[in-house]
């Protein structure tokens, strides 16, 4: 085996290791990927599509001018690209509970000379979010790692503007993934309608839109 197969190997065996060992400890508490695993969230995952920054960036359908919230942003890995799609006009929003993350995103930013990102250290449910300011929003694989989605879910409705979205992706490698039914009933409680769904089961992103009154 040639000495590139080994590496490749041994980064698999290492990432599923972290992943079994994240898991388990997370069924008592959820967890948030720790500051330390940042390395593991910047990565593209090797074995789906679906959870890839590019193809969720352009299933968002993203306008020069839009303000976006991602949600749970960690170090970067879509707040930068949705930056430059929205371009000087438009905003994003980073949000995170860990300065650490929101440090290592903040220091991408300055490093593709990306200005046009609020860095917010809070959590979702903590009532940090203006109502109606946002035409997308996105939660990458962060819904389970939140003690109280459906607290999150209502203050992402209210900061969302009408018909505004909500991307949620979910990849069974995640420790806390959520299945497309939990992530429905969650979001219609908190008034959101289901818009498109790409993916399978087990890799996912679904749309969902906030409902105007009358829906």
């Amino acid at each position: 085996m040639e000495p590139s197969a080994y590496l490749l190997t041994g980064l698999i065996g290492l990432v599923i290791l972290i992943g079994v060992t994240w898991r388990l400890a997370s069924r008592r508490h959820s967890i948030p990927c720790p500051v330390w695993l940042r390395w593991l969230v910047e990565l593209d995952n090797p074995f789906t599509k679906t959870n890839r920054a590019a193809v969720i960036t352009d299933h968002l359908d993203l306008k020069p001018g839009m303000t976006v919230l991602d949600a749970g942003c960690g170090p970067g890995r879509l707040t930068i690209p949705i930056a430059q799609r929205v371009g000087k006009d438009g905003v994003v929003v980073a949000l995170d509970i860990q300065p650490g993350m929101l440090k290592r995103a903040r220091e991408k930013a300055q490093g593709v000379h990306v200005t046009n990102i609020q860095f917010v250290e809070a959590g979702l449910g903590q009532g940090a979010l203006e109502h109606d300011r946002f035409d997308r929003a996105v939660l990458v694989t962060v819904l389970g790692e939140i003690p109280n989605r459906e607290a999150a879910l209502k203050e992402i409705h209210g900061a969302l503007k009408s018909g505004g979205i909500l991307s949620v992706t979910e990849i069974i490698f995640d420790p806390h993934f959520q299945s497309r039914g939990t992530v429905t009933r969650l979001a219609e409680a908190a008034g959101f309608k289901e818009r498109a769904f790409f993916g399978n089961r087990i890799a996912y992103t679904l749309h969902l839109e906030k409902r105007t009154d009358g829906e």
